[in-house]
């Protein structure tokens, strides 16, 4: 038994099993300082891939439209598939007759319509619509890649505000209630001391 207005004291393994904690903490924080920062980074890398990749389309058709051969692209099919919806062009250079597939993106022609279109000089399979839209189906894998850096950009977010609202509730859990005193726990006054109380 400890003696009346001392504090106990401390056991061993309570001595011990606070730096075992710190310890654990401290290899916790090691490890998220270095895969969270490459989280981010790869993250960050991935999600850019779609933007640049949509920028140089955007520079390539412009190319196109000053540099490009004109011709006359007739559409003689439009297909819906699980992916999307495209159309197939066909178009006369030199003589030769080329077909190629375009994806319908924010235009979608319907069958039998023509429309103008610039081919390239070096790639008579590579044209831009008058709308606007490159031949072929461009820039699908750069956008599941995109898609790819959001989820990873996420899961570091989440994480932090996660771990978050454990050590929040970890602590709710550990602040120290207000202690009740039942009826029977209460020492009661000796009658001596409740006379010379009622006196005064």
């Amino acid at each position: 038994m400890t003696p009346a207005g001392s504090l106990p004291a401390v056991t061993h393994t309570e001595q011990s099993g606070s730096p075992g904690r710190l310890a654990r903490l401290g290899r916790r924080l090691n490890h998220a300082a270095v895969i969270l920062p490459a989280l981010l980074i790869t993250g960050a890398a991935l999600l850019y891939v779609p933007f640049h990749t949509g920028y140089e389309q955007d520079r390539w058709a412009e190319e196109l439209r000053e540099r490009g051969r004109p011709a006359q692209a007739y559409v003689y099919d439009v297909q819906t598939k699980n992916r999307g919806t495209t159309m197939f062009f066909r178009y006369e250079l030199d003589g030769v007759t080329h077909e190629q597939e375009v994806a319908c993106m924010e235009v979608c022609l319907p069958w039998r319509s023509t429309t103008p279109i610039w081919v390239s000089r070096t790639d008579p399979s590579d044209f831009v619509t008058d709308f606007g839209q490159l031949s072929g189906h461009r820039g699908r894998f750069q956008g599941g890649v995109g898609a790819v850096g959001f989820v990873i950009l996420a899961f570091p977010l989440v994480g932090l505000v996660v771990m978050g609202w454990g050590r929040l509730t970890d602590r709710l859990r550990r602040r120290p209630q207000p202690r009740v005193v039942s009826r029977e726990s209460r020492v009661s006054m000796p009658r001596s001391k409740r006379k010379r109380s009622s006196n005064r």
